[in-house]
This record gives C-alpha cells, structure tokens and sequence, in this order.
C-alpha cells in the first residue's frame, strides 16, 4: 500500500511540474514577445475567429497519463528496494 501511494504522489507532483513549466513557458513567451508590424505585411495570412483557451482535448487523457506514470513509479520503486537496498 505503502508503493502505491508513493508512487501516485510521484506521479502528481510529476504531472504538477509539467503543467507549471508548460504555463511559465507560455507567460514568459507572452511577456517577452515583440511585433515587427513591418514585417507582417509580407505574409499575410487568415486569422482565427475563435481562440480556445484552456485545454482542448479529453480529460482523461490526464487520467491515463498519471496511471501509467504511476505505475512506471510503482516498477521503479520495487527495483530500487529490490536491488539498492540489498546489496
């Protein structure tokens, strides 16, 4: 019981850098951005009617992501108390 639980918390605090670094790229790319509306002009393109801000996709793509994650962590403790501590 003791695995599992480690193992979820590795997963959560896995996934909870991912999203915080993936949010800190954004803002930190957002912040420093700068327009050349000169050169704009040269490739004009068809913008967007709708910007979607969130996630788009299924949620449960998290769900099987931190499973999976979790059990990789689950594997990777086992062989660490397996192999590590008994030599």
């Amino acid at each position: 019981m003791k695995i599992i639980v480690q193992s979820c918390i590795f997963s959560f605090v896995l996934h909870l850098f991912y999203i915080v670094g993936t949010l800190l790229v954004g803002y930190f790319q957002t912040k420093n951005y700068q327009p050349t509306i000169a050169g704009n002009w040269d490739t004009v393109e068809t913008l967007q009617n709708e910007v979607a801000f969130g996630i788009v996709g299924s949620p449960l793509y998290f769900l099987f992501t931190f499973l999976g994650l979790a059990l990789v962590c689950a594997l990777i403790l086992i062989s660490y108390r397996k192999f590590v501590r008994t030599k």
